[in-house]
């Protein structure tokens, strides 16, 4: 029994089958077409009586893996899986050419096989492809995982993904949900006249967020370049360019630690929009979430971990003050005191307390005492000032700025304001950012004289949001980890 043979006599075994293919020029072949999916056939003729698939004698051609072999005398059936699912085959060795159904005998799970046929109905209900030409297409030279349990060893289902798909249907159904939440996004934007553009993963300034960057080097000219970390510098220079909607699903890169809601390699959504500002971006992004939910899931409600979100109602909007004294219990007054906040600071452990602003200080009590616990939709306005470098200034208050932050489940989706659109105010916050780097902070953005530049030539009144489409899968698929929801996601390499 093969179930009783080392790993390496099985590949011994298999490769020795593949040998024999070769000799008699079977091997590897490109010619068969198929001309059927598994689950489009059972769509349209599951339905169907025995009698109207006898009648009507249905021709097809399936193709993929073999994932279940009931192998007997003179007639066997196996399962096939390709990309839409799964269908079942009835070989018979009086369907097939002589030599045919003793060679199709040899052939072991995960074999990659092509099968021409008709189509009819098991006594026990199941739409089956009774087979009249059968053909070897790729001989799969490794066992695949054990059936019942497919490939259950975390690390191996990202290391391996190519296995996860073929053995665990959850894992496929992720992956199939978040290219469908994609392109909800896509016909969402253009539905509403956004254009879809692309900006350089290569810049020669750190500049539209606040993280850590990857350096590569360019040989030709001798300099070094950093990986993107945000797309936001290039997009709103289109804006001043005229192109007053745009709309970006990029790839950015920030050289940070790994865990369960960090890759140093993801996925963003970002746009602008001219004439409009932070709070009209919240009603939009309602808008959005209305549409994906809907149209990729057929609700408004989903339930994830136990807790039901509901996308048709408004979600919560809260100022980040107010939200971090409701947590401490106090007048949100208090939290102007720098005693005050620096006694509070000290209380939560605050690394180099007495080296932060007030801001910051407010920012680091709210990422410890109130993130967390915003489990149901909610915005998060009026961030400080000085952990916002692009936002504008809130009117009557310039120690705050036009910014919002979506919460839901305990993570960050998105993050979105106003733009500062002053190319003054924003020269002065640029060098306060240079100042911040040189004092040692690796997250501060560097001086872009050419952004300042186009900001001089007008930027229209506007406001940008970028959207983690990682963080936002994770959400809606009740993914537990990121990894679950990228294909290859970045791992320390093997010992």
């Amino acid at each position: 029994m093969t179930e009783n043979l080392s790993e390496n006599e099985l590949l011994q075994q298999r490769r020795s089958k593949l040998d024999d293919l070769r000799k008699k020029g079977k091997a590897y072949p490109n010619s068969f077409r198929r001309d059927s999916l598994s689950q489009d056939l059972k769509n349209q003729y599951a339905q169907m009586s025995k009698e109207e698939l006898e009648e009507n004698s249905i021709e097809v051609s399936v193709a993929g893996r073999i994932m279940l072999q009931r192998i007997m005398g003179k007639a066997s059936f196996i399962t096939l899986q390709d990309m839409k699912g799964q269908i079942q085959a009835y070989v018979r060795s009086n369907d097939l050419p002589d030599g045919d159904y003793e060679e199709f005998k040899t052939w072991d799970l995960g074999d990659i096989v092509g099968i021409k046929g008709t189509l009819f109905i098991t006594k026990t209900g199941e739409l089956t492809v009774n087979a009249n030409s059968i053909e070897m297409l790729t001989k799969s030279l490794r066992p695949l995982p054990e059936k019942h349990s497919g490939l259950v060893d975390t690390e191996q289902r990202y290391r391996k993904r190519y296995l996860d798909l073929i053995t665990n249907q959850e894992s496929l159904e992720v992956f199939q949900k978040r290219s469908q939440i994609i392109s909800s996004i896509r016909d969402f934007f253009t539905s509403h006249e956004y254009l879809e553009v692309e900006t350089p993963m290569m810049h020669s300034i750190l500049g539209g967020a606040a993280a850590k960057p990857f350096t590569t080097h360019h040989n030709a000219l001798d300099m070094d370049l950093y990986l993107r970390i945000a797309p936001e510098l290039y997009l709103k220079r289109l804006v001043v360019g005229g192109m007053e909607k745009v709309f970006e699903i990029n790839r950015n890169f920030r050289n940070e630690g790994l865990s369960t809601k960090h890759n140093p390699e993801f996925t963003m959504l970002e746009y602008y929009t001219a004439y409009a500002d932070f709070s009209d971006q919240m009603d939009f992004i309602e808008k959005l979430f209305k549409h994906i939910s809907e149209q990729v899931f057929g609700t408004f409600k989903l339930k994830q971990d136990g807790i039901e979100f509901d996308f048709s109602q408004p979600f919560t909007r809260i100022r980040l003050k107010d939200s971090v004294a409701q947590k401490l219990s106090v007048d949100s007054n208090l939290l102007d005191n720098r005693d005050f906040l620096l006694e509070i600071g000290k209380k939560y452990k605050i690394e180099n307390l007495k080296n932060l602003s007030n801001g910051k200080i407010l920012f680091e009590l709210f990422e410890e005492l109130v993130e967390d616990d915003l489990i149901d939709p909610t915005f998060i306005t009026g961030y400080p000032k000085d952990v916002s470098p692009l936002s504008r200034s809130t009117d009557g208050d310039d120690s705050e700025v036009d910014r919002f932050e979506l919460f839901i489940g305990g993570k960050e989706i998105a993050n979105g304001f106003s733009e500062l659109n002053d190319p003054d105010d924003q020269a002065e916050r640029f060098k306060d950012q240079v100042a911040q780097k040189s004092a040692g902070d690796e997250e501060a953005m560097e001086f872009d004289s050419d952004y300042v530049e186009a900001l001089e030539y007008g930027l229209p009144p506007c406001a940008g949001v970028g959207i983690g489409i990682d963080r936002l899968v994770m959400l809606l698929t009740g993914a537990q980890s990121i990894r679950d929801v990228l294909l290859f996601p970045q791992m320390k390499p093997k010992v």
